[in-house]
C-alpha cells in the first residue's frame, strides 16, 4: 500500500520569538483544534466524490487523528479502485487525492505455441471493461503457470505487461515463455530387495525420459501421476502377497538446471503372505456357502493376491446380480496372522432384497430418438434385475456406433429398497462418414474411392450410404439403405442398388494400353434379417443383376465379312488366337437371379471395435431362380478377438468358399469351365495385404515380343514377363475355391499416442484361390503383313516353325504369302499361372490414426510366399472424415 498523510498544524508567531524574561508570567498553551470541518476529493474521474467518501469512515465533525487517516487509506486501497491515495489535513480541511486504477481495454497473449489461446483465456479472470488491479493480474499469472505445469512445463514463465492508452485505459499483455517440457530424468527406488528397479518402474505410469518415447507423454512430470504411481506400486506388491508394503516417501526434485525432475521413492516391502482359510458366508437364501466356497479361485497356501480378492468380490456381486440382487453387499473380512504369514478371508454376503427395474433413463441423446437406445436394452421396466443383461445392453448400445466407447449403464437406488433405476448417460458422436481412399498399383497407377455414409439417418438408427470408385481397373457406383427395426419390430430390411464397370487391360510392346475385356453389371439386392437368439440371427436375400461382358472388337475379333475393318460387322467373331479362348467364352449378356441365406453367431463386445468375443457367419447362395446363370455357392467366415498381455488386442480370422456349377457349359478339353469367369472367386488387396487387386490366383499372362523371321522360322521369341509387367496383358480368371486367414495384433501405446488416436498393429495374411479349368492358350502368335499389306496371323510351335496360317487368302480368294522380311506388328505368347492351393503369405504393419481431418489408415506389407504370376503391392493408405 502506497500513500502519504500530510498534516498541517498552525504555529503562532510569538512562539517563534525569544523567551521573555524569567520574571514574566508565561501564557497558557492553547489546545489545537483537530475537528474535521470539510472533506474534499481530488483526482477522481469515473467515480463521484460521494462514492469515494462512502468507502471510508472519515466524516465532517469527527476528530482527525493519525489512526483514522490510516484506516481511511486502508479502506480505499481495499476497494482496488485506486492506484494511489494520499490524505492531507489543513487545519480541519481534509483533502483526499486519488489516482484511479485504469480500465482494461483488451487482454492479449504472446509467446504461447504449445497451448492454444482457447485453453488459456478461460483461466484468466480479468476481462475487458473491468478495473485493473495488480492482485488480479498476479492471480491470473499464477493460473496460467499452473496450466503449463499440468502440461509438464514447469519452467514456464509469464510476464504481465501494461500498455497505457488514453482516457486512463490499458491493454494487458501476458508475455509467455513456455520453456521445454519438464521430463523425468531419473526414477530412483530405495528399499526394494525382492523386485528390481526395472520391474517396479515398469509398473509405474511415469517413465524415465528416453529418445524413443517421442509419441508418449508418460515421461513428463505430473504431480498427480506421482501419487497415482504410489498407488500402482502398492497394488503391485499386494498382488504379489506383500500385504505390509508401504511407500515411506516420494520426493520429486528439480535438476540443477531447473529443467527436469529426479524422483526418489523410499519403500518398505515387508514379508510375503499366503492365503489361509478362505470361505463364503451368505445371508441370501439363494446363495449358500456350501455351493459358493468351492467356486472361489484362491486356495490355501497360494501367494496372497489382493487383485484376486477384488475380482472375487466383483464376481460374487455379478453372480448375485444374475439372480436379481442388484445391491448385493459382499465384504471380505481379513484375518492377518503375522506369525505364520497367512491371510484368512471370509467373504460375507449380506442379506438384501431382490431388485426390480423401476425405470430406465436415457440422457444426453440430442439427435438419436429414445426408442433407438431403449430397444437395445435387454431389460424392460418391471423386469427382475440381471447384471448380465445390463452388461449386454451396454455392449449393444456401444455397438450402434452412435455414442462414446466407454459407455456404462449406471445403477441407482429406486424409490424403494427393491427398486432400481438404470441410467444410460450417452454422449453422441459423429455418425456420418465421408471417406476418401487412395492406393498405388504398378498396373493401375492411382486408385481413388469415395463414399458417404450416415449410420444414424434422421436419428432413427437407419443407415444410408453411397459410394463411388474410380481407377483404371474399375468404376462403380452403389446406393444402399437399411432399416434395422421394421415397423418397430426386430426385423432388419435393406436394399442395395449398384452399377459396376470392371475392365482388364495390359500394355503392348509399344507401351500403349490395350483393354482385354469389360464387364458392366447393373443390379439390386433386397435383404431381411431376424434374430434367433441373443447372439444368433439369420438373414435372407434376393438379388437380380444383369451382366454385359465385351471385348475390344478392333483388337480381338475376326474380319469375317472381309471389309478390312476388324469387328465392324455383327458377323465378326471373337478370335481365340487374338484374345484367348477364356475371354471369348466370357463375352455376352446374362442375367443372374439368386436367393441366399446366412446364419450368424456374434457375441463380440463391440461390432465396430471389438476387443473380445467371436463371430461366425455361414452363407449359401443359389443362382437359378430364373435367369441364365446357375450355381450353388457357399462361404464360411469366422473371427475371434481377445485381450492378451494386458491391453494388446489379438484377432484371428479365417474364411473360405466354394462355388458348384449347376450347368454344363462345354468340354474341359476345350478350356471351358462350367463356372463363368464373372462368377468365380478372386483374391487380392484389400482381402490379403501385400498383393495387388486380384493379384492372387489363376491368371493368363499374354506377353509381347519381337520375333525375327529366319528361313521361315520365328526366332528370339523367348519372353520373360517379369522384366516389365507393364508390357503384358495380365488377366486374373479366378477360381472355384478360396481360403483366407489373418492374424493381427493391435499394439497399445502411451496416453499421448492414445490422445492422438494412434492404433498401430502388426499382421500376417495368408490365402489362395484356385480350382479352375485350364484355359486353352496360344503357344505363340505372330502377326505379319501379307503380300497385299493386310495383317496375317501365324501360329508357331516352340521351335519357331510355322504350323498354322490364319487368314491365308485375300479378299479375292487368292492365297497370300507372308512378307517374311516385313517386321511384325504384334507378337505375343500366353502363359497360365497361379492355379495352386499353396498359401500366399504376407506380413506387415499398419497404423490407424484418428487424425484431425478424419480417420487415416496406412499399411505396409511384404509378400513372403507367392507363386509365379502373382502381383504384389507394398503400400496402401486411405483417409476419410466424419460429420
Amino acid at each position: 500500500m502506497c500513500g502519504t498523510i500530510l498534516t498541517g498544524i498552525a504555529v503562532s508567531a510569538s512562539a517563534q520569538q525569544a523567551a521573555p524574561p524569567a520574571e514574566a508570567t508565561p501564557p497558557e498553551a492553547t489546545p489545537v483544534d483537530n475537528t474535521i470541518r470539510s472533506i474534499v476529493v481530488n483526482g477522481s474521474q469515473r467515480l463521484e466524490p460521494s462514492t469515494v467518501l462512502s468507502y471510508m469512515k472519515l466524516r465532517v465533525g469527527q476528530e482527525y487523528t493519525q489512526e483514522s487517516a490510516d484506516q481511511a487509506l486502508k479502506d480505499l486501497f481495499e476497494t482496488e479502485l485506486f492506484k494511489d491515495v494520499s490524505i492531507r489535513n489543513n487545519g480541519g480541511a481534509v483533502v483526499i487525492e486519488v489516482i484511479e486504477n485504469p480500465v482494461i481495454n483488451r487482454i492479449l497473449l504472446e509467446g504461447n505455441k504449445r497451448i492454444k489461446e482457447d485453453k488459456i483465456y478461460p483461466e484468466i479472470r480479468l476481462a475487458p471493461r473491468q478495473i485493473f488491479t495488480r492482485s488480479k493480474v498476479r492471480a491470473d499469472v499464477a493460473r496460467i503457470i499452473e496450466l503449463y505445469k499440468r502440461k509438464g512445463r514447469f519452467a514456464a514463465n509469464v510476464e504481465p505487461k501494461m500498455v497505457q492508452l488514453d482516457q486512463n485505459r490499458v491493454d494487458i499483455v501476458f508475455e509467455i515463455n513456455e520453456g521445454p517440457k519438464s521430463k523425468v530424468q531419473q526414477i530412483n527406488i530405495i528399499g526394494n530387495e525382492v523386485f528390481s528397479d526395472g520391474k517396479l518402474r515398469g509398473e509405474m505410469a511415469t517413465k524415465q525420459s528416453r529418445f524413443y518415447r517421442f509419441f508418449s507423454s508418460s515421461d513428463t512430470y505430473d504431480p498427480d501421476r506421482l501419487a497415482f504411481d504410489q498407488q500402482k506400486l502398492r497394488q503391485f506388491y499386494l498382488t504379489e502377497g506383500y500385504a505390509d508394503f508401504r511407500v515411506i516417501s516420494a520426493v520429486a526434485e528439480l535438476t540443477p538446471d531447473k529443467r527436469d525432475f529426479i524422483i526418489t521413492y523410499v519403500v518398505e516391502e515387508g514379508e510375503q503372505y499366503k492365503f489361509g482359510d478362505v470361505s463364503v458366508e451368505s445371508d441370501i437364501r439363494d446363495f449358500t456357502a456350501e455351493r459358493l466356497t468351492p467356486l472361489l479361485p484362491m486356495e490355501t497356501g497360494d501367494a496372497y493376491d489382493a487383485k484376486l480378492v477384488e475380482d472375487t468380490v466383483e464376481q460374487l456381486s455379478e453372480t448375485a446380480g444374475l439372480f436379481g440382487y442388484a445391491f448385493a453387499d459382499v465384504r471380505p473380512q481379513f484375518d492377518r496372522n503375522k506369525e505364520d504369514l497367512t491371510m484368512s478371508i471370509v467373504f460375507r454376503v449380506a442379506e438384501t432384497p431382490r431388485v426390480y427395474v423401476e425405470r430406465i433413463d436415457i440422457n444426453g441423446n440430442t439427435l438419436t430418438v429414445d426408442k433407438v437406445v431403449r430397444r437395445e436394452f435387454r431389460l424392460n421396466e418391471g423386469d427382475a434385475f440381471n447384471s448380465f443383461q445390463v452388461k449386454r445392453s451396454a455392449n449393444r448400445i456401444k455397438s450402434l456406433g452412435f455414442f462414446q466407447d466407454e459407455l456404462e449403464i449406471e445403477q441407482k437406488q429406486g424409490s424403494a429398497p427393491d427398486r432400481i433405476i438404470l441410467e444410460a448417460n450417452v454422449e453422441e458422436r459423429a455418425t456420418g462418414e465421408l471417406q476418401l481412399s487412395a492406393g498405388f498399383s504398378s498396373v493401375e497407377n492411382f486408385i481413388l474411392q469415395s463414399s458417404v455414409r450416415q449410420r444414424n439417418f434422421r436419428g432413427k438408427g437407419q443407415e444410408l450410404r453411397a459410394s463411388v470408385s474410380y481407377s483404371s481397373f474399375s468404376q462403380a457406383i452403389e446406393l444402399g439403405f437399411t432399416e434395422p427395426y421394421l415397423f418397430d419390430r426386430n426385423v432388419a430390411v435393406g436394399v442395395d442398388v449398384f452399377r459396376r464397370d470392371l475392365n482388364s487391360f495390359g500394355f503392348g510392346s509399344t507401351g500403349d494400353r490395350r483393354t482385354t475385356f469389360e464387364q458392366l453389371t447393373t443390379g439390386f439386392q433386397i435383404r431381411a434379417g431376424v434374430p434367433i437368439t441373443e447372439f444368433m440371427s439369420a438373414t435372407l436375400r434376393y438379388g437380380l443383376s444383369f451382366d454385359d461382358v465385351t471385348l475390344d472388337r478392333n483388337s480381338f475379333f475376326t474380319d469375317n465379312n472381309n471389309d478390312g475393318i476388324l469387328g465392324n460387322s455383327p458377323d465378326d467373331t471373337c478370335d481365340p488366337l487374338r484374345s484367348g479362348r477364356f475371354l471369348c467364352d466370357a463375352i455376352g449378356e446374362r442375367t443372374t437371379s439368386s436367393i441366399g441365406a446366412s446364419l450368424i453367431y456374434d457375441d463380440r463386445d463391440n461390432r465396430l471395435r471389438p476387443t473380445r468375443g467371436q463371430q461366425v457367419v455361414g452363407s449359401l447362395d443359389f443362382a437359378g431362380l430364373g435367369g441364365s446363370v446357375k450355381y450353388l455357392r457357399g462361404r464360411l467366415n469366422a473371427s475371434k478377438h481377445w485381450r492378451v498381455f494386458g491391453d494388446f488386442i489379438f484377432n484371428i480370422s479365417a474364411e473360405g468358399g466354394y462355388i458348384y456349377p449347376l450347368e454344363n457349359r462345354g468340354s474341359a478339353a476345350d478350356g471351358i469351365d462350367d463356372v463363368r469367369l464373372t462368377d468365380r472367386f478372386f483374391l487380392g488387396e484389400p482381402q490379403i495385404r501385400g498383393f495387388d487387386i486380384r493379384g492372387v490366383g489363376p491368371r493368363v499372362i499374354r506377353s509381347g515380343f519381337v520375333p525375327e523371321i529366319v528361313d521361315g522360322r520365328a526366332v528370339n521369341s523367348v519372353v520373360d514377363f517379369n522384366t516389365n509387367r507393364n508390357n503384358v496383358n495380365d488377366d486374373a480368371i479366378g477360381g472355384r475355391t478360396y481360403y483366407l486367414a489373418r492374424a493381427e495384433l493391435e499394439i497399445p501405446l502411451g496416453s499421448g499416442a492414445r490422445e492422438l488416436g494412434l492404433r498401430p498393429s502388426i499382421f500376417v495374411d495368408a490365402g489362395a484361390v484356385f480350382n479352375v479349368t485350364r484355359p486353352s492358350l496360344v503357344t505363340s502368335q505372330v502377326q505379319l503383313v501379307n503380300d497385299d499389306g493386310d495383317p496375317l496371323f501365324l501360329t508357331v510351335d516352340n521351335t519357331g516353325a510355322i504350323v498354322t496360317t490364319v487368314d491365308a487368302t485375300d479378299a479375292m480368294g487368292i492365297a497370300n504369302e507372308p512378307a517374311l522380311n516385313t517386321n511384325p506388328l504384334v507378337s505375343f505368347t500366353e502363359q497360365f499361372f497361379g492355379d495352386s492351393p499353396s498359401p500366399r503369405v504376407s506380413v506387415g504393419f499398419g497404423v490407424n490414426w484418428n487424425s484431425p481431418f478424419g480417420p487415416f489408415r496406412i499399411d505396409i506389407a511384404r509378400a513372403l510366399l507367392k507363386e509365379p504370376g502373382d502381383d504384389t503391392k507394398l503400400f496402401t493408405f486411405n483417409v476419410g472424415t466424419q460429420f
